[in-house]
């Protein structure tokens, strides 16, 4: 005996509107989920989630982060906080470059270029954390990437896809109109004269 296999197929689109009708009938993509831009809260797990292995000073408050990126999506955040990322590595090397720098200049002071130089394995990061200075630098290039017509427009298909399903208009009989002969569907039910 077989086991019976269940396969999910799951989409995402920013351009519902260009969706084919067919594609939304049922027993195609049989649930449509809006999934709106992240309110304030959200937008700071969104954060603490992207920066959970990341080193972060104890004076940035990710929530005053959150509350000024209002519009922003979970992408829009994930560009602040990779862009703070790479200006802190970058200044790291920038810092590690000029260290090895003044160690050269030593040893030609010296006049001995085989005069070997403690180099500490263990030496201290130059920049062991993300500071307010990489993410004022962050933010200063970031932007938001959903338009508030983008924004009305797909709050739109949500709404025209949710009155577009189910019917609202099925109840099942009272027991007093069930025995009168109702079907509780108006005239819907009606078939008597269909081909007349």
């Amino acid at each position: 005996m077989t086991a019976k296999k269940n396969v999910f197929v799951i989409g995402a689109t920013n351009r519902p509107e260009q969706l084919d009708p067919a594609l939304c009938r049922p027993g195609r993509l049989d649930t449509l989920v809006y999934v709106p831009l992240p309110d304030e809260s959200s937008r700071q797990g969104i954060l603490k989630a992207q920066l959970r292995k990341t080193p972060v000073a104890a004076d940035i408050d990710l929530a005053y982060i959150a509350s000024k990126t209002h519009g922003f999506s979970g992408a829009d955040l994930g560009f602040i906080t990779q862009r703070a990322v790479k200006l802190a590595i970058k200044e790291a090397i920038s810092l590690d470059i000029e260290k090895t720098k003044a160690r050269e200049a030593i040893k030609k002071e010296n006049g001995d270029e085989d005069i070997a130089m403690e180099e500490d394995a263990d030496a201290e990061d130059p920049v062991p954390e993300l500071t307010k200075r990489h993410f004022e630098e962050a933010m200063a290039s970031a932007r938001k990437s959903v338009s508030d017509v983008e924004i009305r427009r797909y709050e739109a298909f949500a709404q025209s896809m949710k009155n577009a399903s189910g019917n609202a208009f099925f109840r099942f009989p009272e027991e007093g109109a069930a025995a009168d002969g109702a079907n509780g569907f108006g005239n819907a039910g009606d078939d008597e004269g269909l081909y007349d």
